[in-house]
């Protein structure tokens, strides 16, 4: 098996790199999915979260109420502490539990948005960053996304910077191109990644 975390900054287009690798035959653990599965209504995760920040975090159907809840985190580096205290070992642990039911011979990847911010790049045989210049990022957050530019710039700034995460990076993948040239790129990488896992598996016994 061959662990690869996979990461880049908000609007880098990381979701489209993920989908093309999963495409390609990769078996994807996707730490954003597991961090909304783990905070569902009737889990013990919502109920830590609550408890934490306050049942005024709930949406009315009793579900969590992101906005409400991401604007007191993110402009609040203690709140945003405690919210990740609660939440990284639970994305941890089902992490784990998916990768453990992969087969053995499986291109296994992490897809974690935090990965440079939280220290994580040892726990993966290498990493992948998808990287996008700052005005292209900005430009996908307001047009695709519908953030103000304000809100965007917040979030990219409460990020690694694209120096810190090209620094840990095993592979980079550059995403200011077009879609086919994209593409063609994690076609390439992914050759790498199945040479790799190849040449990590010890050789059958005669």
């Amino acid at each position: 098996m061959l662990k690869v975390g996979l990461t880049g900054g908000i609007g880098a287009g990381k979701s489209e790199v993920s989908r093309l690798l999963v495409a390609c035959g990769a078996v994807l653990i996707d730490a954003d999915r597991i961090a909304r599965d783990v905070v569902a209504p009737g889990t013990p995760g919502l109920a830590s979260v609550v408890e934490a920040f306050g049942e005024e975090i709930l949406a009315a159907d009793g579900s969590l109420d992101r906005p409400r809840l991401g604007a007191i985190v993110f402009a609040d580096a203690e709140r945003l502490a405690v919210l990740n205290s609660i939440v990284h070992p639970l994305v941890g642990a089902r992490s784990r539990e998916l990768e453990e039911a992969a087969a053995e011979d499986a291109v296994v990847i992490h897809d974690v948005p935090l990965l440079t911010e939280n220290g994580l790049a040892p726990l993966y045989d290498l990493v992948i960053v998808v990287d996008a210049a700052p005005e292209t990022q900005l430009d996908r957050l307001v047009r695709l996304r519908g953030m103000t530019e304000e809100d965007a710039r917040a979030r990219m700034a409460a990020q690694a910077t694209r120096e810190q995460r090209r620094e840990i990076a095993d592979i980079v993948i550059d995403n200011d191109v077009p879609l086919e040239t994209l593409e063609q790129r994690v076609k390439d990488v992914w050759a790498e990644l199945v040479r790799r896992s190849q040449a990590s598996r010890p050789a059958s016994a005669e």
